[in-house]
């Protein structure tokens, strides 16, 4: 029971922060729409007599803190769990499936990568890049397949030009007979 209102609790967060960050303007830097040279990265607008500093009328927003999301959402992943980088399978044994999800480190390699989503399957782990994994698995299998495709036509190719080089032997020792 407890745990049901925890989860409407945490829905109703993030559907909160959802509508706060719809409302956000999008903070640009002062005169960048102006200037190629300036970013649109944020920079907070310091001069004396700055428009944007002063918060006159037709300038952009500036960034405070009534932009915030709920202290609740805040670092949550939008499925509403809390991120965890993993990096090796020890470290999935503290992490608690109920309102933790794993992210498989980037420098990870394949081997390594399969045994933790072994792992993380057996304990019911949420897995947030497993995308990315299946992307990778995929344009493996792509990959190995043009090889595949390429040695046959390699071979189909390589029997052909031996049955053109006999057929030509054949005609030379015709050729010669005569």
């Amino acid at each position: 029971m407890k745990q049901q209102k925890q989860a409407a609790a945490m829905k109703k967060t993030l559907e909160l922060r959802k509508r706060v960050k719809g409302k956000k303007p999008k903070f640009v830097r002062q005169e960048s729409w102006r200037y190629k040279r300036l970013k649109e990265s944020w920079r907070r607008p310091r001069g004396i007599d700055n428009k944007m500093r002063r918060k006159i009328k037709g300038w952009p927003a500036t960034v405070n803190t009534g932009y915030r999301g709920p202290k609740a959402a805040r670092g949550l992943h939008p499925s509403g769990y809390r991120e965890v980088l993993v990096h090796n399978t020890e470290e999935i044994k503290g992490i608690n499936p109920k309102t933790q999800a794993i992210r498989i480190a980037h420098t990870v390699g394949g081997r390594k990568r399969a045994e933790i989503l072994v792992t993380a399957r057996k304990k019911g782990i949420q897995v947030l890049n497993l995308g990315e994994i299946r992307e990778k698995a995929a344009k493996k299998q792509a990959e190995t397949e043009e090889k595949e495709e390429a040695k046959t036509e390699k071979t189909a190719e390589k029997r052909e030009a031996e049955v053109e080089e006999k057929k030509t032997k054949k005609r030379k020792r015709r050729t010669k007979r005569r």
